[in-house]
């Protein structure tokens, strides 16, 4: 099984998507480095919307609750907007309802600092 690496990444200055598309990038590889099987929608799929698709969680969530659906862990990358992302939110909301736990990673310290179990629900 793999863990699923959850960044922020919709907005509207393409510049901002790159950076968060080249962090996604960076921490997916340092995760991996340590042994870790990481599945990174944002790695996988930004080089593929370059190509005419949408860039917003709309077009996207059908992919990304299929992977979530299968990952052992959600690895939630805490950069600047996750906590207005719709995706991120929703990434959140399914993990909580799989009773999928999510870990929080901090990109400045490049490292896990919380990781929170879900408690099964009745």
């Amino acid at each position: 099984m793999f863990e699923y690496l959850a960044v922020p990444y919709s907005h509207p200055d393409p510049k901002t998507r790159e950076y968060r598309f080249e962090m996604a990038n960076k921490i997916a590889a340092k995760l991996m480095s340590e042994g870790r099987m990481i599945y990174s929608p944002i790695s996988h799929c930004h080089p593929i919307a370059q190509y005419g698709l949408p860039k917003d969680w709309e077009y996207w969530k059908k992919y990304d609750l299929l992977f979530l659906k299968m990952a052992k862990r959600l690895i939630l990358v805490t950069l600047d907007g996750w906590r207005e992302s719709k995706g991120i939110v929703k990434e959140m909301e399914i993990a909580d309802f799989l009773n999928i736990p999510i870990a929080f990673f901090d990109p400045m310290l490049m490292e896990i600092t919380f990781v929170m179990i879900n408690v099964e629900k009745k």
